[in-house]
């Protein structure tokens, strides 16, 4: 296995602080929010992200920062969060086309750091628009996308599209529905990206949705229905792990939580040590 972590987590403790730290707990890669690149918030006291304002400094500066931790940057997630004016299924022609030469912004960031994995969540800019049947939101999700491909594919960038509960949102909600819109953009840059928490809402078990998506799974992240880490809610990683290892998974198991307590390292370290106790035992 290859742990990662989300590093928004750490909040706004400097990289070259915290990733070292997190690369002697034995992470190997960072996966990076675009709103934590200090560089891309939109003027003083804003809290809108564009990653359009981050200097080529600063994505070298970062890039150097994760090498001399240790790290590797997977890729980023969060895509679309604290931005303004972008939305994957909007009914609206100029929002998709600027949304989509936004996904492009993203992926020549996501290159520059040297990562090849975006995660596509974001579920309030993909959310049902009123009026908007989940049929039609689809093509328009998959316009956009469609968009971005060729920008993904020249720089070798994944779009790893993210399933999310129906308590986070009602567009995207399950794993047969992330591969029913990675069929229509058609493209081997758009896969399919598989949450722990996510897959808790689903009918059939984790372990079953992972092995029946397995040909199309790009991303994991490593988490609990409860917003924290692995192992530490009630959800049990033995089957989980066992799958991904029989499916022949070889990317990378990232910790993304949604609380911070009792601390993000204590969290980094609780996760890691619960992940590594599960493989030893296999």
């Amino acid at each position: 296995m290859k742990y990662a972590f989300c590093n928004e987590m750490f909040g706004h403790q400097p990289f070259d602080q915290v990733w070292p730290l997190a690369r002697e707990l034995g992470y190997t890669g960072v996966e990076i929010a675009p709103f934590t690149l200090g560089d891309s918030v939109a003027g003083e006291g804003a809290d809108v992200a564009d990653v359009r304002n981050v200097s080529p400094e600063k994505r070298a500066e970062v890039k150097q920062q994760a090498a001399d931790a240790g790290l590797e940057v997977v890729g980023l997630h969060w895509l679309l969060a604290k931005t303004e004016g972008f939305y994957l299924t909007s009914p609206d022609d100029a929002v998709r086309s600027r949304t989509g030469e936004y996904i492009q912004e993203l992926a020549q960031l996501c290159h520059d750091l040297g990562g090849t994995i975006m995660v596509l969540g974001s579920p309030q800019q993909r959310n049902l628009l009123p009026g908007v049947a989940y049929q039609e939101a689809e093509q328009h999700a998959a316009e956009v996308l469609r968009a971005a491909m060729p920008m993904c594919e020249q720089l070798g960038v994944t779009i790893a599209l993210e399933p999310l509960g129906p308590g986070e949102g009602d567009f995207l909600n399950t794993a047969e529905q992330g591969v029913r819109l990675m069929q229509l953009v058609d493209s081997p840059n758009c896969r399919l990206h598989l949450d722990v928490k996510a897959m808790s809402s689903e009918a059939l078990p984790i372990a079953d949705v992972i092995t029946a998506n397995a040909q199309h799974t790009a991303h994991f992240h490593a988490n609990d229905p409860n917003l924290l880490g692995p192992g530490m809610g009630d959800v049990k990683f033995e089957a989980i792990f066992a799958a991904l290892q029989k499916s022949g998974y070889d990317g990378w198991v990232s910790v993304e939580v949604f609380k911070y307590e009792p601390s993000p390292l204590e969290i980094a370290r609780s996760s890691i040590e619960y992940m590594r106790s599960i493989v030893a035992k296999a």
